[in-house]
């Protein structure tokens, strides 16, 4: 609607004007199904004769009453905002209106279980979503105190930012009555409520508070809670920023809710944070979603001191928001939890997302432009978390870690309760480290883009590095070239590069069944188009030379030719897991890049992905994989390799040790690609108990994973899908049951799948999700031939009429990507070039374009 997407300029006026107290929300969730009752009263002060507006997207506004006066509502009121005129130094507004449920994931979303009738709502706000449950001045830097009072049904929990009251109860009917938040800003202020089962437990904060502790989920999810592994994840996580961070747990508790329907992982709301029930495991899950729970706990957890206490002026610092945490809980995962090698973690998920964010034309520096909050949700990407988290990686390395921790400390103590911009901590790490980072923030905050650094050296007969130099490139439109703190290894079979030498080039290494250890070690600066490294000189290059190891510096790398044979045919062999992992992510980037053939990727891993260890890198590695197989591969040959790759998955789960991470994830990959009458009996066998893997339970959800399997290959269909939906008649069952149908290999399938989508607004988020991943699930994409013209006469109605969410799970969902093709491509130019209107959603259609541009590049490399 007009009004909704608010400009930078306007918050900045706004902000000049107004200076917000205090908040009292009372909220009615009595009222039925579609609405429930707001009352906001708010104070502020204000420029004398001045005028604003305030936020409110409502379904009724039935009264605005401003410093004692009764107000016109048609007058002042669009739907969206309200207009505040003449305002007085002291002000006063109350708004009395009635608010909408959404099915969303925003605002206040409403949720019906399906096994039980029972209702839970639960508020996402995060970034301009709190107008839509109370009347608001909605922007990050105009903080207040917030008291919440919420009526509800006597049996209900009742969560809110502050520790739950005793509520007066009146028959069914109870009313709960929060004291006051700190200043806060709106967009984390937060209410859960409904009939959700919790379990309680506290910690002592280094100030001596006790802080109660609460664990939330639905009653027919309760059974699959495991609290205590979640509060000792909690403790250690309290325990570590506390100590790193110097300064106490900034709010009066802290609860962790798992609820449905969730948009994305977590939430930061003040002490009462959001998760996604994924977190809830009510089946098996790899090791790569376990880790995975314990870094998003900690990520939400260190922005209650970064984004919480102290909270950007405006949304252009949203990446610092959300890099820091990215980096925190990293350091933490790996420092302060089991999970010890959770950077190689970050190196395979969130490098491998951030080159591939930074190779987009939409890329854009870290600091982005935030003009308006359109901008803001298309800035959720992977350059404001991985990319950000990534470079504050090696300005950690550039300043050190202790002076980057008393630098972070000194920011907080100095600017708890307010609004910040990136100078203000850059201005505390300058204090603490000595160094002027005006330079580093330019080069690296302010330019976009990934640059590439290559070996270029020579030896002489026996091996030994005579000159060697690293070269740095830039891509033509994002020409920045930069510096990079990194550590160059040498690895050999053997553990001695001198003694492997004697032998042919990694002769013999995979019949000793030698491991490729680090021989030698040396960290320098690069910078410039050529830096030449004397320190090599004189050393033996083994069998593999490993540019950024450790995997300190955010570039992409490539192999020399030599070391690209071994680590194609040795990968397994390398000893220690990040190297492998940086080894892995720089054949994957050449290919990407078409200068290496996808068939050679698909060989690396079918050859080496049977021995490693790290969950999250086989999880990212055999999606590449599949993607590889699909789009990547010369058209001419992708039957072939997609038969040959599952058949490779099946034998790699067929040999996996019994109950194992990997045989587990090898028969999920299998599922997804079996596209054979052979593939089709095993997925069969395994749904029926007739084929047997040792230790492998075929549960509930993987039970929907191989039907889907079977639904891609035409061998089940609605019958099956309903038979399996009537034994897991709960939320999850109707997401996997919705992805099924999706999934049906027809033209006709594919379009029902559409139509549901984009003629009707009725369904859930989390049905829409679904069902988009399974209208993408293809194995010859010729069903979705016919959709493409229906795609393209539909984006705009979606962007003017879905919230935002939805419309990016559209826009980006039902793109027949997998078509990959000439014809697509022009389809997509075509249409941009007709609409050159709203920039948002021609952001999203570019990086559509974009990924097709890059198959067909890629498949012509491998042709």
């Amino acid at each position: 609607m007009p009004g909704e997407n608010l400009t930078r300029i306007e918050a900045q006026e706004r902000a000049a004007v107004v200076d917000v107290a205090a908040y009292e929300v009372d909220l009615d969730l009595t009222r039925g199904d579609e609405t429930f009752g707001s009352t906001t009263t708010v104070r502020f002060s204000a420029t004398p004769g001045a005028a604003t507006f305030i936020d409110a997207i409502t379904a009724a506004v039935h009264a605005v009453t401003l410093n004692g006066t009764a107000l016109d509502v048609a007058d002042v009121n669009d739907g969206v905002r309200i207009r505040l005129d003449d305002l007085q130094a002291e002000n006063e507004l109350t708004v009395v209106a009635d608010m909408r449920y959404t099915n969303t994931g925003e605002g206040l979303h409403r949720f019906v279980d399906p096994v039980d009738g029972e209702v839970y709502l639960y508020s996402q706000f995060e970034v301009p979503d709190s107008r839509r449950m109370f009347t608001v001045f909605e922007q990050p830097d105009l903080k207040a105190t917030f008291a919440f009072t919420v009526t509800a049904p006597s049996r209900w929990q009742v969560v809110s930012n502050s520790p739950t009251p005793e509520p007066r109860v009146d028959g069914d009917v109870a009313t709960w009555t929060f004291a006051p938040t700190s200043r806060i800003s709106s967009y984390i202020t937060a209410l859960i409520a409904g009939p959700y089962t919790v379990v309680r437990s506290e910690l002592t904060s280094r100030d001596g508070r006790t802080i109660p502790l609460g664990i939330f989920a639905r009653q027919s999810l309760a059974e699959y809670l495991d609290p205590e592994y979640v509060f000792e994840t909690t403790r250690k996580g309290f325990a570590y920023y506390e100590d790193k961070f110097d300064v106490a747990y900034p709010f009066d508790k802290y609860d962790q809710l798992f609820v449905p329907e969730f948009n994305a992982g977590a939430m930061e709301n003040a002490g009462a944070v959001t998760f996604t029930e994924t977190y809830v495991f009510r089946s098996k899950v790899t090791d790569a979603i376990k880790e995975r729970r314990v870094v998003t706990i900690l990520h939400e957890l260190a922005h209650m001191w970064f984004g919480d206490l102290v909270t950007m002026k405006w949304w252009n610092d949203l990446w610092l928001n959300e890099s820091f945490a990215e980096w925190a809980s990293t350091i933490a995962t790996a420092e302060a939890t089991e999970w010890t090698e959770a950077w190689t973690t970050f190196q395979a998920m969130e490098k491998s997302w951030a080159y591939r964010q930074d190779q987009l034309p939409s890329t854009h520096p870290v600091v982005a432009t935030i003009n308006d909050l359109e901008d803001v949700q298309v800035n959720f990407d992977g350059i404001t978390y991985a990319k950000g988290g990534s470079v504050l990686k090696q300005l950690v390395a550039w300043v050190g870690i202790d002076a980057f921790f008393a630098g972070v400390s000194a920011y907080f103590k100095k600017h708890a309760h307010g609004n910040t911009e990136l100078r203000d901590l850059l201005a505390e790490l300058e204090v603490t480290s000595g160094r002027d980072l005006s330079d580093w923030s330019s080069v690296w905050l302010e330019t976009a883009g990934v640059n590439t650094l290559r070996p270029e050296f020579t030896t002489d007969d026996d091996g030994v590095i005579t000159a060697f130099a690293v070269l740095q490139e830039a891509p033509s439109d994002h020409p920045t070239l930069r510096p990079h703190r990194l550590a160059i290894g040498v690895y050999a079979f053997g553990g001695d590069a001198h003694e492997e030498a004697v032998h042919p080039f990694g002769a013999n290494a995979a019949s000793a069944g030698g491991k490729l250890e680090r021989t030698h070690r040396i960290e320098i600066d690069v910078d410039g188009p050529r830096t030449e490294v004397p320190e090599l000189v004189g050393v033996h290059r083994g069998d593999l030379v490993l540019l950024n190891d450790d995997d300190l510096a955010y570039a992409k790398i490539r192999l020399d030719e030599d070391s690209r044979r071994t680590a194609v045919e040795h990968l397994a062999a390398i000893a220690n897991p990040l190297a492998r992992s940086i080894v892995w992510g720089a054949v994957w980037d050449a290919t990407r890049d078409a200068e290496a053939p996808a068939s050679d990727y698909i060989r690396l891993v079918l050859g080496n992905i049977a021995t490693e260890t790290e969950s999250t890198t086989i999880r990212t590695t055999l999606s590449q994989l599949l993607l590889a197989a699909r789009s990547y591969v010369a058209p001419a040959k992708r039957e072939a390799t997609v038969r040959e790759v599952g058949d490779a998955l099946w034998q790699l789960a067929a040999t996996a040790e019994a109950g194992s991470d990997a045989q587990f994830q090898f028969v999920k990959f299998f599922a997804q690609i079996a596209s054979t009458p052979e593939h089709v009996a095993t997925l069969q066998g395994l749904r029926s108990g007739d084929v047997l893997l040792n230790d492998l339970t075929i549960d509930t959800d993987l039970r929907w994973e191989l039907l889907e399997g079977l639904v891609v290959n035409g061998a089940a269909g609605e019958s099956e899908i309903a038979t399996e939906l009537a034994a897991d008649p709960t939320a999850n069952g109707e997401q996997a049951a919705a992805r099924a149908r999706a999934t049906i290999p027809t033209a006709e399938g594919k379009l029902t799948a559409f139509s549901s989508l984009v003629d009707s607004d009725a369904l859930p988020n989390a049905i829409v999700r679904q069902t988009a991943v399974g209208y993408q699930h293809v194995l010859t994409p010729v069903a979705l031939e016919g959709i493409v013209s229906r795609y393209f006469d539909a984006l705009t109605e979606i962007w003017a009429n879905r919230t935002y969410h939805i419309a990016e799970t559209l826009v980006a969902g039902l793109y027949p990507a997998p078509l990959a093709s000439v014809e697509l491509r022009d389809a997509t130019q075509a249409w941009l070039d007709t609409h050159p209107e709203t920039p948002a959603l021609r952001r999203l259609v570019v990086e559509n374009l974009a990924g097709v541009e890059r198959a067909l590049a890629v498949q012509a490399a491998d042709a």
